[in-house]
């Protein structure tokens, strides 16, 4: 049984839909549940210490988001991505990441890259560990922020459903330590406040991960 904190005396409905959300997902993510397992509403209600409807509020976010998928009304299964659905995924990543990247390195201030290296510092510290969990919150962390500095709430909304999806594919990766090569010299641009050269990293960094992800999904060549 998964040992839960009590839930506010407000609001306690959604915080028990998005406490079973975010349980589900993570063991998604971490690989605990994989393509083609079978959600089950009692037995996942009875997992969580919940009714059946926080879950099934929380199946229908997962759906949306795409890591669930409806075979029928009742039988309900953790997605399998295809090759269509990691080439959308990045082309859309792609276009997001540069602009993220240009519009951090435009308006970063001082406070925010101190931030960005502390972050940059923890993913390296997660890499060295070579927990694949720590890993990909850390490099997550670090995207997250350079969003944050770019000021622009339309983007922040645009890349928040796709961070789980990510953060799963930033666990299939066997080179960490070129990703954080990568997130080092992206870093620098921020903070010097070069924008081509943040944007032409931020490129190249997407298209580098979207050539690792393709071959470690589907044997495809590799970067």
């Amino acid at each position: 049984m998964i040992e839960r904190e009590a839930a506010p005396a407000n609001g306690g409905g959604a915080w028990l839909r998005d406490q079973v959300c975010e349980g589900i997902r993570d063991r998604i993510i971490a690989g605990r549940l994989k393509p083609g397992d079978r959600l089950v509403e009692r037995e996942v209600a009875e997992e969580f210490g919940v009714s059946r409807i926080p879950v099934r509020e929380a199946i229908r976010v997962l759906l949306s988001e795409g890591f669930l998928q409806a075979l029928s009304p009742r039988r309900i299964v953790v997605r399998e991505l295809s090759h269509q659905d990691v080439l959308d995924l990045f082309d859309l990543r792609e276009a997001l990441e540069v602009l993220a990247a240009r519009r951090a390195a435009e308006r970063a201030l001082p406070a925010q890259v101190q931030r960005l290296e502390r972050l940059l510092e923890s993913a390296r510290k997660a890499t060295r560990s070579g927990r694949a969990d720590r890993i990909s919150r850390s490099n997550t962390a670090f995207h997250h922020h350079i969003v944050e500095i770019a000021g622009n709430d339309l983007l922040a909304s645009a890349l928040e459903p796709l961070e789980g999806r990510m953060r799963w594919l930033f666990q299939q990766i066997d080179d960490p330590h070129s990703v954080w090569e990568e997130h080092r010299a992206l870093y620098e641009a921020i903070a010097a406040s070069d924008t081509e050269a943040a944007a032409r990293l931020a490129l190249a960094h997407v298209r580098h991960y979207r050539a690792v992800a393709l071959a470690l999904l589907f044997d495809e060549p590799g970067p």
